[in-house]
């Protein structure tokens, strides 16, 4: 437990030094006061543009909706991409580096690796998650006050949690690799595969593709939370798993 202590310590220490938390925290405050921002302006400025022939643009009045819809765009496709690129190399670095060999021959237990490279790396998710779903949630109810959110536990949950499940992918990807390219392309692959499924009509239900950016269809009830629990479960479940790969994968692994 100590040894685990110590060397989370030093993931944060690390964050810090790397400028790792000070990006995501700055990416994601921009994200959460981009999305309401850009909701209520972009009306604004699309309203009353002649397109010639006598066709005048419209745009109705934007809601609280609106800026939901911005913020899992944001955070779905901006906030992912940074988290990716800033946890890409969180195990590969060190094994290129041999910095971990020092620490393992002392007696340092490999799972200790994994579970506080993710648990520090979900800390700082987190946090930076948390951050700009509040300044959001800050913006949009002055904005658009009283607004009424359907599910808005589940809704924000699921994309917290897709965000779990890729630091897991980027580690197992980093242990079976040993490098931050093999890292990358675990991640980018996987992504790329699921959407590719997410084609079918009878995968979407299952895809956790799904938790990135259909969860605002809860916000607006247009969907029960009953639908979203299979792929919230099988999400879960990858992660897990994915973690228990990446332990059983680094145990046998040379260093």
């Amino acid at each position: 437990m100590k040894s685990f202590v110590a060397f989370t310590k030093k993931e944060f220490t690390e964050s810090l030094r790397t400028y790792r938390l000070v990006v995501l925290a700055a990416v994601f405050l921009l994200l959460g006061v981009m999305s309401p921002l850009f909701a209520k302006i972009l009306p604004e400025l699309l309203s009353g543009v002649d397109l010639g022939g006598g066709i005048v643009i419209t745009a109705p009045d934007p809601t609280a909706m609106d800026s939901w819809a911005q913020f899992f765009k944001n955070v779905g496709q901006m906030g992912m991409l940074t988290l990716i690129i800033t946890f890409s190399g969180i195990i590969a670095n060190e094994l290129n580096r041999g910095t971990l060999i020092i620490l393992l021959t002392k007696g340092m237990k490999r799972h200790t690796v994994i579970l506080s490279k993710f648990l520090s790396a979900s800390v700082l998710w987190t946090a930076s998650y948390l951050l700009c779903l509040t300044v959001c949630y800050a913006y949009t109810e002055y904005f658009w006050p009283a607004s009424i959110l359907s599910n808005a536990f589940l809704a924000f949950f699921s994309i917290w949690l897709f965000g779990e499940f890729l630091i897991a992918l980027l580690i197992f990807g980093g242990i079976l690799f040993g490098n931050l390219y093999g890292s990358l392309l675990t991640c980018l692959g996987v992504i790329v595969t699921l959407s590719l499924l997410n084609i079918l009509p009878y995968v979407q239900k299952y895809n956790p593709i799904a938790l990135a950016g259909g969860t605002l269809s809860l916000l607006n009830a247009q969907k029960e939370a009953a639908d979203f629990i299979p792929v919230t479960i099988i999400c879960s479940v990858m992660a897990v798993s994915l973690l228990v790969m990446s332990i059983v994968v680094f145990n046998k692994k040379q260093i």
